[in-house]
């Protein structure tokens, strides 16, 4: 009972991550390409499933012919560890903007650009690699609040893919064995 921790044990996990991401905007039928960066700080695994903070910006390179939507969003993830699958769910709020090409008219009113506050549900799941590299595949669900649609909200759609690399504070040392 002197030691209720197992000497390895990290209470604290850092990660970061870049994807690529397609959005359907859901405004006029556009389409965004772009990338999402971001990071998650994880906490001790409680009943297999592990909390984390995440916090993540995504920023479109090519915005097609109707708007660009950015958008900086952070909140709680919740993953589970299945052999190297870690598949997950989050719940993020953020800010976010859209640039509108070629503005939209709405009644007698054009609209440049608007922001709002986008709320975002999303699962996805990481697939271990090596223990400081995995693939990531990300959907999320957005919603924002807009007047420049008739309805005041869209519901962007964002699918992404790419890398995440876990940072090791715990450092394991390898032992050489003598050969004599």
């Amino acid at each position: 009972m002197a030691q209720s921790d197992a000497t390895a044990v990290q209470p604290l996990a850092l990660s970061a991550f870049g994807l690529a991401t397609g959005t359907w905007t859901n405004v006029v039928g556009g389409r965004n390409l772009g990338v999402t960066a971001g990071g998650d700080l994880a906490f001790l695994t409680y009943r297999r499933l592990r909390p984390v903070v995440e916090v993540r910006g995504s920023y479109p390179l090519y915005d097609g012919q109707v708007d660009r939507q950015k958008s900086f969003e952070g909140g709680l993830k919740v993953e589970r560890q299945i052999g190297a699958l870690r598949p997950y769910a989050n719940f993020l709020i953020g800010r976010g903007e859209i640039d509108f090409k070629k503005g939209l008219l709405v009644g007698n009113l054009l609209y440049l650009k608007t922001v709002s506050t986008v709320y975002s549900p999303g699962f996805g799941v990481e697939y271990d690699v090596t223990p400081h590299w995995s693939a990531k595949a990300d959907f999320q669900y957005q919603y924002w609040n807009t007047p420049a649609v008739a309805s005041g909200t869209v519901h962007p759609k964002a699918l992404s893919a790419g890398a995440v690399y876990r940072f090791d504070f715990n450092p394991h040392y390898k032992v050489r064995r003598r050969d004599r």
